[in-house]
């Protein structure tokens, strides 16, 4: 089955063509790399799917089910989470406050939480409860006390993830999770990435840099060039594919 579906997208700022008629699939259960050069439109087809940024045509379906006027705050009723390149936390609160945000969805009666009626005290243990072990599948756990500005740009990054994971999510739209990272944290994440797919059964659709990461857990990978497809196929196929080569070398193809 297909969890996510985008057909010809296009999205143009001023006269910049940021995506031409890009199109892209994510089978459910699996990860799927999507690369290119900088500035190839990664960022902005990311922020297309997750409904951040409106587009000039084409379709995009989320389990056969039609998305093209949904909000961000309905993709997550829905099951879709997602982290961002430029970082998007609350620097002033700790690890754990901003982990329990991505929860938010699970929070039940709001008049009860309102009130602080006994099923609303229940909820938000359960809530912390399940921000801890979010916490330490990600190895945050002697960071839950800190205030996030204070961590350094890697650990935030995990401190994302692990706010996107705490909302349960069916899918997720990893923006450059790695970057930051020192060597062995990369490692690190790339595991939980791994961890999170084959155990949780999170579908993931993954940006990321570090090709040696993405040619490792991906499934299928996309390649778009100038804001549009390039070339797709299994890590192998991309890897020997002349125009990929080309968009990334910057030489001609033969």
């Amino acid at each position: 089955m297909t969890h996510l579906r985008c057909e010809g997208i296009t999205v143009r700022f001023g006269g910049v063509m940021a995506c031409d008629n890009v199109s892209i699939e994510v089978p459910e259960g699996k990860i799927v790399g999507l690369i290119g050069p900088n500035g190839a439109g990664k960022t902005t087809l990311f922020n297309v799917l997750s409904r951040f940024q409106e587009y000039e045509s084409g379709h995009i379906t989320y389990r056969d089910q039609n998305i093209d006027r949904k909000k961000p705050h309905e993709m997550i009723r829905l099951g879709m989470a997602r982290t961002f390149q430029n970082l998007n936390l609350f620097g002033e609160q700790s690890t754990l406050d901003n982990i329990l945000i991505g929860a938010h969805r699970h929070l039940g009666n709001p008049l009860a939480n309102m009130f602080s009626l006994p099923g609303a005290r229940r909820n938000e243990a359960a809530l912390v409860d399940k921000a801890l072990a979010v916490a330490d599948m990600l190895h945050l756990n002697h960071q839950l006390d800190k205030p996030v500005k204070s961590l350094s740009y890697g650990w935030r990054k995990r401190v994302e993830l692990a706010r996107a994971l705490a909302a349960e999510p069916e899918m997720i739209l990893l923006d450059e999770p790695v970057a930051g990272c020192n060597d062995e944290a990369a490692a690190e994440l790339e595991e939980i990435v791994r961890h999170v797919n084959r155990n949780l059964g999170v579908t993931m659709l993954l940006v990321e840099h570090d090709m040696s990461m993405v040619m490792k857990v991906c499934d299928y990978i996309y390649v778009i060039n100038f804001g549009a497809n390039l070339a797709d196929g299994t890590p192998a196929e991309v890897r020997e594919n002349a125009d990929v080569i080309a968009a990334y070398l910057g030489e001609p193809t033969q």
